[in-house]
């Protein structure tokens, strides 16, 4: 998908793990609904791995950041989807009617580099995610 010659626009929509969230990373604009979470494993997953014990889900989830707001903070994702009052599934025609706005915009934004922009820029979004510092001033 990394060298795909033409704009990819990804959105999160309730789960985006494992495998696949890797898979979709590669977008030149990462989306998200709001209330969706998106991480390289699942929380029982996580806590399985860190504390054997899936029971702290909850915990692992908070510790990961997979939340809408913090990925978006982390530069993982490009924009959050806002969601009708009670989520997307309450009304599906609203919530379409938000991704709409946004997947047309950005891909409007995207058809005006060429092709050897489009993927350098894939190239080095891709090489800095994940990349986090903390600078602390002496």
């Amino acid at each position: 998908m990394a060298r795909l010659p033409v704009p990819i626009l990804v959105t999160v929509t309730g789960e985006g793990g494992s495998g696949g969230a890797l898979a979709i990373a590669v977008g030149d604009r990462v989306n998200i609904l709001e209330n969706s979470f998106y991480s390289v494993i699942s929380p029982e997953g996580c806590a399985t791995i860190v504390w054997r014990d899936s029971t702290k889900a909850e915990t692992a989830a908070t510790v990961m950041k997979i939340t809408a707001k913090d990925l978006k903070e982390f530069g993982i994702v490009d924009e959050i989807v806002p969601e009708p009052e009670g989520g997307a599934h309450t009304d599906h025609e609203a919530a379409a009617s938000f991704l709409d706005e946004i997947l047309n915009r950005q891909l409007i934004a995207l058809t005006h580099h060429s092709v050897k922009e489009l993927l350098e820029a894939r190239y080095d979004k891709f090489r800095k995610m994940g990349q986090y510092f903390d600078f602390v001033s002496r």
